[in-house]
């Protein structure tokens, strides 16, 4: 006894629907855990993000104690305030 022709309604019953309902089930948890991935790639990159800005402020404030001495911070003072005395002085002689 030979096979006649499929019959079209039971094609798409037993095979079609099953097959797009599996594509549209993988579809629908690969979104879902691209989403998560993103969420949690998200979430890592501002954590590093503010580890790494907590560490250059901690940096600068070690450079700001270690490196910078007193007595250079006075030097530069004086010698900027007697450079402000001078221009003050050239100021009021232009004045008169």
């Amino acid at each position: 006894m030979a096979a006649g022709p499929v019959d079209l309604g039971w094609w798409l019953t037993m095979v079609e629907l099953p097959v797009l309902a599996g594509l549209f089930w993988l579809i629908w948890r690969s979104r879902a855990e691209l989403h998560r991935r993103v969420d949690v790639t998200m979430a890592q990159n501002m954590r590093d993000c503010q580890e790494t800005r907590d560490g250059l402020a901690a940096f600068k404030l070690d450079v700001a104690r270690n490196y910078v001495s007193i007595p250079y911070l006075k030097d530069v003072e004086r010698r900027l305030t007697a450079h402000l005395l001078r221009i003050e002085a050239k100021l009021e002689n232009r004045d008169i």
